[in-house]
């Protein structure tokens, strides 16, 4: 499988990254346990958390589950060495961790340490910020975004606080990189142009979601990645399974995320439903299967680091694995920008 380097950090990492977030609620230890040895053996060495994963549903009785799986994976750090791990500071409003505190240089170091003992690790590779303190219009927000209550004194304090905590964790070894995660182009400059200002941590990659149906990353951010050299980890790249088809004409599977989550986290739309209908078609035409086409596209973006993927069943992730060395041919990429152009912005 492809691998890239993360921007300035040295972390190379596979075309594709295993997510972890079903695992604990919807995938039992064992399951998890077997998705990663899977995955693995296909050439991922990717593997996405956050401390306040499992999802479906967040609860103050799960929170941290997932870390500790993958935890229970690493055995005291005996495979440790062959996964690049990423997790994420949950950041203000995550009222199970730390009482809902936004990042600061002391939540950040009280962040990493819990992270740590959960995943049995002495470092995190790629510590990311879940969430811009100054708020974001990922997730449906765009819709009614206002950023002019933000002030730019406060911002620029904060980013140097948070960075110079940062760099301390680095010089301490306890994360190699650090990321972003739900962040626009204006954030993403900025952090880079603080952090070369004075001296902490480069911007090693922006996790934001992307799909066929979720291009809001195309314009401002695409630029912003390729010019400060900060490439893009996709989430949500099977639009929460829509693209998959298999929820056309009302479906609901059991056991899938529309089952638990009926809106989809606001994608759930007739317009998104009437998308999925165009990439479909084209998918069936050139003999494809629709999740593949999809997770290739991006893959193919030329902003791309990694994919995220995740899989409730190990049918789910042979499915998604299939798309590792799937190239779209010229015309079908043409096809799939004229669907995007009928249906531009479904969700």
């Amino acid at each position: 499988m492809q691998r890239k380097t993360l921007g300035k950090s040295g972390l190379e990492v596979s075309a594709f990254c295993l997510g972890s977030m079903t695992w604990g609620t919807q995938n039992t230890v064992d399951e998890a346990h077997s998705q990663i040895e899977r995955a693995l053996a296909a050439g991922i060495n990717f593997i996405d958390t956050a401390e306040m994963y499992p999802v479906n549903p967040i609860s103050a009785e799960t929170i941290g589950r997932t870390e500790r799986i993958i935890g229970l994976w690493l055995d005291h750090g005996l495979r440790r060495h062959e996964v690049v791990l990423a997790t994420k500071h949950s950041g203000e409003g995550m009222m199970h961790a730390r009482n809902g505190a936004p990042i600061s240089a002391a939540t950040i170091r009280e962040a990493v340490e819990g992270s740590l003992r959960r995943l049995r690790t002495d470092y995190i590779d790629l510590y990311q910020f879940h969430w811009p303190n100054r708020g974001s219009y990922m997730f449906r927000k765009n819709w009614n975004f206002d950023p002019s209550g933000q002030l730019l004194i406060d911002t620029q304090a904060h980013m140097e606080e948070a960075l110079a905590a940062l760099q301390a964790e680095v010089q301490r070894g306890t994360i190699r990189a650090f990321g972003l995660s739900n962040e626009s182009a204006w954030g993403l400059t900025r952090w880079a142009q603080v952090a070369r200002a004075q001296g902490g941590p480069q911007v090693a990659a922006i996790q934001n979601e992307y799909s066929l149906l979720c291009r809001l990353f195309d314009t401002d951010l695409a630029e912003a990645s390729l010019q400060e050299d900060v490439p893009l980890l996709a989430f949500s790249p099977l639009a929460a399974g829509l693209l998959t088809g298999k929820y056309q004409d009302g479906a609901v599977p059991d056991g899938s995320r529309m089952s638990l989550v009926a809106d989809l986290g606001g994608r759930r739309t007739d317009r998104a439903f009437a998308a999925v209908a165009g990439y479909l078609e084209i998918a069936a035409k050139h003999g494809l299967d629709p999740a593949q086409m999809a997770l290739a596209w991006c893959a193919g973006r030329p902003f791309m680091g990694s994919v995220i993927f995740g899989a409730t069943s190990m049918a789910q992730l042979e499915r998604a694995l299939g798309a590792a060395d799937l190239v779209l041919a010229p015309e079908v990429l043409q096809e799939i920008d004229a669907v995007h152009r009928a249906h531009p912005m479904p969700f």
